[in-house]
């Protein structure tokens, strides 16, 4: 089952399990089940503290189990936990093996202190990229707490269960048997759920933090460029991250960051972290700034108000909070969210193997995902509203070469049609402002970013599309306030040019503070 790099990796991966972990394995007679017994096979041979068994009891087939012999510590996978989720597997089976998850120490104990049953189960895609997040929180929180169980569930393999639950888009978190979350999320979202106290107490607690020299707000390219500059400048930094990546997170090709010829969103997202916490950085995670309350003197402290309600203090402060996919804003995109409709084609568009869908919007990321789909479902047509497609002409004619796409143009989606429970079909006016219709199980919406500063309205200049202004050194129009990458003004929304620009920011920063007065810079 593993091919030699793989076995390779494993092997070094094994050296680090602590105590035995048994391999307990439910299994039937199909290929899938076959496949199974291949990956636990092969796993047990490279290591003398792993044994498996094929009597497994467990309610799925092909499913197994990592056990703790003698302990109530175990991690249930259904399915084949391979492609993005091989990670999550090697991290199960060191975790029940006693290797301690990468968690705080005062997470750690709210974790340990719930109470009650709780029993998760994770819809996840192989090609999910966003998936392994939830299924290894599940996974080291059911660790860390016997009242806590998951099964994490490879939804192309137990299609009657995605179907009878309606599920069209992954991760999909259900809770004794009743939904509870969809999407990414990390341990702390999970917390915030489970423990609604835990928001307020976290709160208090950061209002208690100390002044920064810089308070960098997003963990993207930008943010994490920008902190570790500062850092290396001997400034006191915090950075304010709801998630390290960010938009590169959702991202699955990268073959444009140079000197790296092909990498993958989770990969560069989990470097950036990694680099990031090589620093002295004080990391206020999973938090999002809700408002900016500037100085009221030129050396005095900016206030950044978080939606947890918990206010941080600095005196200069980096934007960096990126930007989000741009929503259609027509009749049944939010009610159909999650439901056929859907913005990453890499996530979701498994589910939707053999069925017809639609892909709004014609630029690169357009292009990109009906390219994507086409080699997965039976027919894709793209709509763009205007004349032309804005995608690069090498995606457009590689678009065009394909038998089951049609390209409409001049096409507005102005509904999203369903039955209630589910997308049915689209409505788009031409040129001429005649209706049309399209009978399609799924809408992929590409059309662009929006700026993540609808909380800055007011307090700094924006652009007319939500844009922080700043100069050719990253500053805004508040003295002390910076702001880089994919939130601002500067133009060509890369990766690489983000991380250029937080180091600017962060350079910028500190020239700012090296000029204030001696008792100012103290903070």
């Amino acid at each position: 089952m593993l091919q030699d790099d793989l076995k390779t990796q494993m092997r070094t991966y094994m050296e680090y399990l602590r105590d035995a972990v048994v391999l307990e394995a439910t299994l039937g007679a199909d290929d899938r089940s076959a496949e199974v017994r291949g990956l636990l096979e092969d796993i047990t041979s490279l290591s003398p503290k792993v044994t498996f068994s094929d009597k497994g009891q467990g309610s799925r087939t092909p499913s197994f189990v990592i056990r703790r012999p003698g302990t109530d510590i175990q991690v249930c996978f259904a399915g084949l936990p391979m492609g993005h989720e091989f990670t999550s597997l090697v991290l199960a089976l060191l975790q029940v093996s006693g290797h301690p998850p990468k968690i705080e120490a005062d997470v750690v104990a709210q974790i340990r202190a719930l109470d009650g049953e709780f029993h998760f189960e994770t819809y996840f895609s192989q090609s999910c990229q966003n998936c392994p997040d939830v299924v290894q929180a599940l996974n080291a929180m059911s660790v860390l707490n016997p009242k806590i169980h998951h099964t994490a569930i490879d939804g192309a393999d137990f299609q009657d269960e995605v179907e009878r639950l309606d599920i069209r888009s992954v991760p999909q978190v259900y809770l004794n048997g009743e939904p509870f979350a969809s999407g990414r999320m990390d341990v702390a979202d999970i917390l915030a759920k489970l423990d609604t106290a835990s928001v307020a107490r976290s709160a208090e607690k950061l209002n208690d933090m100390a002044p920064f020299h810089v308070l960098v707000l997003g963990a993207g390219p930008a943010g994490n460029a920008a902190a570790i500059y500062s850092a290396r400048k001997g400034l006191r930094t915090g950075l304010v991250a709801e998630r390290f990546g960010g938009q590169v997170m959702d991202t699955a090709g990268i073959e444009n960051f140079i000197s790296v010829q092909e990498t993958e969103g989770p990969k560069l997202s989990a470097a950036l972290e990694a680099h990031v916490r090589q620093y002295d950085v004080q990391i206020i995670a999973s938090q999002l700034a809700a408002k900016l309350i500037p100085a009221e003197e030129v050396d005095g402290l900016h206030q950044i108000v978080l939606e947890s309600g918990a206010t941080l203090r600095s005196k200069t402060v980096i934007i960096a909070t990126g930007a989000r996919w741009r929503h259609l804003g027509v009749p049944g995109e939010d009610e159909y969210r999650t439901k056929g409709v859907a913005y990453c084609p890499h996530c979701d568009g498994p589910f939707y193997k053999g069925r017809p869908v639609v892909v709004a919007g014609g630029g690169n990321s357009g292009v990109e995902a009906a390219i994507d789909l086409a080699g997965i479902v039976s027919h894709v047509t793209l709509l763009q509203r205007g004349a032309h497609l804005k995608a690069d002409k090498v995606l457009q004619d590689k678009l065009l070469s394909l038998s089951n796409v049609t390209v409409l143009t001049n096409a507005l989606t102005t509904k999203i049609e369903g039955d209630g429970k589910e997308v049915t079909g689209l409505t788009y006016s031409d040129g001429d402002g005649g209706l049309h219709q399209i009978r399609t199980d799924g809408v992929f919406i590409q059309i662009g970013l929006l700026p993540n500063s609808e909380w800055l309205k007011g307090a700094l200049e924006l652009s007319p599309y939500g844009e922080v202004v700043i100069n050719d050194h990253c500053a805004t129009s508040i003295p002390g306030v910076f702001a880089a990458g994919d939130v601002t003004t500067v133009p060509y929304k890369q990766i690489v040019i983000a991380m250029g620009e937080g180091a600017k920011a962060s350079l910028s920063a500190f020239d700012y503070l090296i000029r204030l007065p001696v008792a100012a810079k103290a903070g």
